[in-house]
């Protein structure tokens, strides 16, 4: 099975980021939904945030399938996590802060970022 995004456009929609069943502190999970139509997410990173801080520490994720991004760890994930958007066109976007340091699985967390 093969993967194609097909350009679309959600106005007045902002970027959101759809924390997937089975995460937890080791395993992230996150689905990019409403990229307008530059958004052909080709990489996609996370920043942790420690003792109350941004780590400042960009940490790349791994393309699980589709448009969702995975991060595997031994040590546990500590937000809230602000994520780090590439399109294909080369756009980089940041949601800063964007899921929480108390994220749930199967919940979607808005930005307040877009691709235009």
């Amino acid at each position: 099975m093969q993967f194609r995004r097909v350009r679309c456009n959600f106005p007045g929609m902002k970027v959101t980021f759809h924390v997937q069943r089975g995460s937890n502190p080791n395993y992230l999970a996150v689905l990019v939904e409403y990229a307008n139509v530059d958004g052909t997410v080709v990489r996609m990173e996370l920043m942790q945030t420690r003792n109350g801080r941004p780590t400042g520490s960009w940490e790349p994720m791994r393309r699980s399938w589709g448009s969702i991004w995975r991060m595997d760890t031994s040590r546990p994930l500590q937000g809230p996590f602000s994520m780090r958007i590439t399109s294909d066109s080369g756009k980089t976007l940041v949601a800063n802060n964007v899921i929480p340091a108390y994220w749930r699985p199967d919940k979607a967390y808005w930005s307040n970022v877009q691709f235009y």
